[in-house]
């Protein structure tokens, strides 16, 4: 299997989550072995995309680089991820990425339409080798080695409407699209509200988000699934995971996971080599050390 990008140039108009502003953003196909790299245009700096450019993890992935930012990364990049995208040029004149939906399908909906284009050089994958864990506070999100792509998530809130969720994700691309990619972000009102007096949520809506109160869903159209919300961790999950920079061929398992304890766990994987390998995936496929692999049946 090779390297991807896309076939063409895709332009978006969109707000952003926190600053309300309008943002335009181009992605741009790139060669093989450029990775996904970000460029802010309104200030000439580019940021690629590593663990070590992550500057804020409260709200949502931030990167920054020369005092320069851009917010709330995680839905683009969970799109991205999904279609195996190795190589990506996203500008933008603003310091947040669109949250259109609140969700990632928007994303998809896209890439669907101008498609993937295959590069000459090989797809690279990291294969987790050792089981890694961050934990904070009963929370936790860990890495284990894994013959294919694997999300499972609990999450647990005092709400009537959530309560106790759990999801089990085995990746392709076809049940990303039909059960992920559509959950939206979520957030209580009372938070909103909290967050517009200091500035952030301004361009959060029942339009990008599922806003609930202390009994019930605000949003009339109701859920797009009875538990939207713990699809929606393994949404930005799998989103803060490609700031590896590689396919993740492993068993992602959280409890109360956050975008702060992804960025502890990426931060935790590249520490030692021995935590993991870079390899080919065809030599692999063609060794069947991978034949579970879910990159090699999509």
């Amino acid at each position: 299997m090779k390297q991807r990008t896309i076939k063409k140039p895709i332009d978006i108009v969109g707000i952003g989550l926190h600053k309300g502003v309008p943002v335009n953003m181009r992605l741009e196909p790139l060669e093989s072995n450029m990775g996904i790299v970000f460029y802010r245009k309104d200030e000439g700096v580019t940021i690629p995309l590593t663990p070590e450019n992550v500057i804020d993890t409260k709200m949502a992935t931030v990167i920054g680089k020369n005092g320069v930012k851009i917010s709330t990364i995680e839905h683009l990049l969970s799109a991205i991820y999904a279609y195996g995208i190795d190589n990506l040029r996203i500008i933008l004149d603003n310091d947040e990425v669109p949250v259109l939906d609140g969700s990632s399908s928007g994303y998809c909906m896209l890439i669907d339409e101008v498609g993937i284009a295959e590069l000459e050089s090989s797809k690279k994958v990291m294969i987790i080798k050792k089981e890694i864990t961050v934990e904070d506070k009963g929370k936790f999100v860990t890495i284990k080695p894994s013959g294919n792509i694997i999300f499972d998530f609990a999450i647990k809130f005092d709400h009537p409407v959530i309560g106790e969720q759990k999801y089990h994700f085995d990746y392709s691309l076809k049940e990303y699209k039909e059960n992920i990619s559509r959950a939206r972000t979520f957030g209580f009102l009372h938070e909103v509200q909290y967050l517009r007096s200091i500035g952030l949520a301004l361009g959060g809506s029942l339009e990008n988000a599922v806003v609930l109160d202390e009994n019930k869903i605000l949003n009339p159209e109701g859920l797009r699934y009875e538990d939207e919300f713990v699809r929606h961790k393994i949404l930005d999950a799998i989103g803060d995971l490609s700031l590896l920079g590689y396919t993740v061929v492993g068993h992602y398992n959280a409890m109360a996971g956050s975008h702060h304890l992804n960025h502890l766990l990426t931060k935790k994987v590249l520490e030692s080599a021995e935590n993991y390998e870079i390899v080919d995936l065809e030599v692999a496929i063609a060794h069947q050390e991978m034949f579970e692999v879910a990159y090699a049946r999509s």
